[in-house]
């Protein structure tokens, strides 16, 4: 295909990428609003809210996994890659690598806490779901900043994966944004 017209990734990769991707930066922004609030029925509320959500992601992102290593994306067009410089394939690759891992690392660290701190989750307010890991205030003091700068780290990757779309998209204008849009070009 020419530069202009890239193969596109597959409509069920295409969703999972948006719903996640926009998930993620509001439940982010939810994340830092909630963490100010003085103690409320609003800022309870907000915190069920996050670790439904959180939970909810997580199985998104196993499901996203998934799709993933059953169904291989398309290739970077040869010219694209070829202008791109080494630097730019490596933080294209540890970018993707290191969203994969936080997709995990952030739920996850944030269930553990959550446990430890002795706040169980109970999903959608109906199922309680299991203890990540026993009571224990000392371990809760650990992975509670543990859980927040897992997520600053996937906000600054997330930054960084947007500003290198619009670099190809506005600057490059090579078509690689449009892999990843609904419909065809």
């Amino acid at each position: 295909m020419p530069p202009h017209h890239p193969a596109p990734y597959h409509p069920v990769a295409v969703v999972l990428h948006w719903v996640l991707g926009l998930a993620l930066i509001g439940l982010f922004a939810v994340g830092l609003y909630m963490t100010g609030l003085p103690f409320s029925p609003e800022r309870l509320k907000l915190y069920n809210w996050h670790k439904w959500a959180g939970v909810v992601l997580l199985s998104l992102s196993f499901v996203r996994l998934m799709w993933r290593l059953t169904h291989r994306p398309p290739a970077l067009p040869m010219a694209v890659e070829a202008a791109m410089p080494a630097w730019q394939r490596t933080a294209h690759q540890a970018t993707h690598i290191g969203l994969y891992a936080l997709f995990f690392a952030v739920p996850l660290l944030g269930w553990a806490y959550s446990s430890a701190a002795g706040f169980p989750i109970v999903l959608f307010g109906l199922w309680p779901l299991p203890d990540f890991v026993p009571v224990n205030e000392s371990l809760a003091d650990v992975l509670k900043p543990l859980h927040q700068w897992a997520a600053y780290g996937m906000a600054a990757l997330v930054l960084l994966h947007v500003a290198g779309a619009l670099k190809h998209h506005f600057i490059d204008r090579d078509g690689l944004l449009r892999r990843m849009a609904f419909g065809r070009p």
